[in-house]
């Protein structure tokens, strides 16, 4: 979206997908460019609970960032 700033979503990428500071940028980055990034693959109840906690943050801060999972 071009709504959610890009330090918030690299926050969420280090908070929530455990990622470095360059990844979270790549990944930011990715997202930014593309509408859509891949943060990692999880077992179906991880992916949802971090799915979970993305979503959950970002209402917290007032962000419409999306999260979702696919599988593989």
């Amino acid at each position: 979206d071009d709504y959610t700033p890009m330090d918030f979503v690299v926050f969420v990428l280090k908070d929530v997908f455990h990622k470095d500071h360059e990844d979270a940028i790549r990944t930011m980055l990715e997202v930014h460019h593309q509408g859509a990034g891949v943060c990692g693959t999880f077992t179906r109840d991880v992916a949802e609970t971090k799915v979970d906690q993305v979503i959950r943050l970002a209402r917290q801060n007032e962000h419409p960032l999306q999260c979702v999972m696919q599988q593989d």
